[in-house]
């Protein structure tokens, strides 16, 4: 019998690992998947309470309050402003809008797992550039591995799953370096996390550079992650073409309510993200203090080199109740959460150095 057949490129497309969760009945920390370990505010769940009776129809599908909001709380125009279910599908956007077959997207590696995928999906062939051993983005490397069929690169701040934020200098210089013609997107996932003085500004960047989108998400500082809201910041042009590549009603009347009120809300939320950032700090500190090599983390995880040992680390601490995420043969990511999942994670960490 013949088949339907699939896409080449379905047939090498790594496959999205998500953040472990524990299972059914059972106690554990779960510092795998770089959420908020904060439950939604009253505020915030009251809209959400409030959006559910009308899930019988369609959202708006432009989420013309939401953007407007969003322009706002940014300094931009709402043409600037294109919404997604989530950040990641907002980038699958940007790619469909830009990229035709043969065209190359240069990203680095490791960096968000969802790169390689987005850019196949695409139709373009990526090309990784090695994130140096102290976790820090080779953007000099990056800018040299750009081509005559390079469409675009993504770049990564901070770095998922190292951490480290791009300094302004840095990414001025790659700028610099890199043709007009080419897209950068700036992904910023974790932006609210940074407390690095020399940090590049992203809006900044942006108001600069024709060439550059901006990528940001409600999933993390905002702790929305269940509901799916991101969005790119984007020159008008360029804006509609990645809304006309977007899924139409992509986001939910749910998520779109419940990303307003987290937006009138922003000051609270901040508060607990300045919360996050001292347990950041607490993490690192301990993990330094036991004897590990840690790179400095802007985001709300942290990052352990470990190499092939990551895996037998990450079931250590499974054993003990505290979830992480490894990267088989790179190292393990440990979330920022609760006070008491970073005395846990300590604790497992400090015997496994010891051993």
């Amino acid at each position: 019998m013949s088949r339907v057949p699939l896409r080449k490129a379905l047939a090498d497309l790594p496959p999205y690992v998500p953040g472990a969760r524990a299972p059914v009945g059972a106690a554990a920390y779960k510092l795998s998947s770089n959420e908020n370990p904060y439950p939604p505010l009253p505020s915030v769940v009251a809209a959400i309470a409030d959006a559910a009776v009308d899930v019988n129809r369609y959202p708006d599908m432009y989420a013309t309050e939401l953007v407007e909001a969003i322009a706002t709380s940014l300094g931009v125009a709402p043409e600037n402003v294109v919404t997604g279910c989530g950040s990641v599908a907002a980038l699958g956007h940007v790619l469909t809008a830009v990229c035709e077959a043969g065209d190359e997207v240069v990203f680095p590696w490791r960096s968000f797992e969802a790169y390689p995928i987005a850019v196949s999906l695409a139709g373009a062939d990526g090309v990784r550039v090695p994130v140096g051993a102290d976790g820090r983005l080779d953007l000099e490397a990056m800018a040299k591995a750009v081509t005559p069929r390079t469409k675009a690169v993504l770049v990564c701040t901070p770095n998922n799953p190292t951490g480290p934020a791009v300094h302004a200098d840095e990414l001025a210089g790659f700028l610099a370096a890199v043709p007009s013609h080419v897209l950068v997107v700036v992904d910023e996932a974790y932006v609210e996390f940074v407390r690095d003085d020399r940090a590049a500004d992203g809006l900044a960047v942006f108001a600069e550079h024709p060439n550059v989108v901006l990528l940001r998400t409600f999933s993390k500082a905002y702790g929305l992650a269940g509901l799916r809201v991101g969005f790119a910041v984007a020159r008008p042009r360029l804006a509609a073409g990645i809304r006309a590549a977007s899924t139409p009603f992509g986001v939910s009347h749910v998520a779109q309510l419940a990303a307003l009120a987290s937006l009138r809300a922003r000051d609270e939320l901040l508060h607990r993200v300045d919360a996050i950032v001292v347990e950041r700090a607490r993490m690192l500190a301990g993990l330094r203090a036991q004897g590990w090599s840690v790179p400095d983390s802007q985001a709300n995880f942290v990052w352990l080199p470990l190499g092939d040992h990551a895996s037998s680390f990450a079931e250590r601490c499974t054993r003990a109740g505290v979830l992480v995420r490894p990267f088989a043969g790179d190292g393990v990511r440990v979330s920022v959460g609760e006070p008491e999942a970073t005395d846990l994670f300590l604790e497992v960490a400090a015997d496994a150095h010891r051993r």
